[in-house]
């Protein structure tokens, strides 16, 4: 099943307990800034940054295909601060948002070259002039794909109702910046399993397919405490943008 983590409601509890909040949710929520304003979180999945900015004061729309991602969002303290919307690029109202988010490494589910010019295009009408973009994608000069193998992802996770999941990712091809995985999950009644494709785009990628939809680059930072591009062990490119 393609994404199951995001569409299987057992794989998405998993998901929820293996992506704690980290330093990258800390830099989004401090980038969005203390100023309430409108924000757009595309691809919210189970919504741990859209119900913070919210809890900060922010008006907020998280939106995502993945209903079991939702249904999990919705049921967690404070999801009614947030306007939750099922669907992708086609439901962005234009004009509507101050910031737009693609956290988690959500741009890289957008494989194909067509599909990210229409995403980037619907998020820029979303935007109000001089609204801001804010994304992150790994650097594939880093070639992070190289660790998702048996032995070095392997890990057990508890969920909370007491139940151990042993996970483990297993990389079936990369070729041209596209990588195609399996994650693997071991219930005490059996295995499930996910395929799922990432891109992996590089810098000057992401650069021109942004200026082509109409936003100016402000930087890309190679890591959450604002590192140059290859420096440090994040391995990210983290996308600021200015829609013009």
């Amino acid at each position: 099943m393609r994404n199951a983590e995001f569409t299987d409601p057992r794989l998405v509890a998993v998901y929820d307990v293996e992506c704690p909040w980290g330093r990258d949710d800390d830099f989004f929520l401090a980038e969005v800034g203390t100023s309430p304003c409108r924000v757009l979180d595309f691809g919210c999945g189970t919504g741990r940054l859209a119900l913070a900015l919210a809890a900060a004061g922010h008006t907020v729309t998280g939106v995502d295909p993945a209903r079991a991602s939702l249904d999990a969002a919705r049921a967690k303290p404070g999801a009614d601060r947030v306007t939750w919307v099922e669907g992708g690029a086609e439901v962005l109202p234009a004009g509507a948002y101050d910031v737009a988010l693609m956290t988690s490494h959500v741009a890289q589910f957008v494989v194909d070259d067509d599909e990210w010019r229409r995403v980037l295009a619907a998020l820029r009408r979303a935007l109000r002039t001089g609204g801001r973009l804010l994304f992150d994608s790994r650097d594939p000069a880093d070639r992070r794909w190289e660790r998702w193998n048996p032995v070095d992802s392997r890990r057990r996770v508890r969920l909370p109702d007491g139940t151990d999941v042993l996970t483990w990712t297993r990389v079936s091809a990369a070729h041209a910046g596209v990588v195609h995985f399996t994650r693997h999950f071991r219930f005490p009644d059996g295995e499930r399993r996910g395929d799922a494709v990432l891109r992996f785009r590089t810098e000057q990628e992401l650069r021109g397919s942004l200026a082509e939809a109409g936003f100016r680059m402000q930087r890309i930072d190679g890591g959450w405490q604002g590192e140059p591009v290859g420096a440090g062990d994040d391995g990210e490119f983290v996308v600021v943008a200015t829609a013009v």
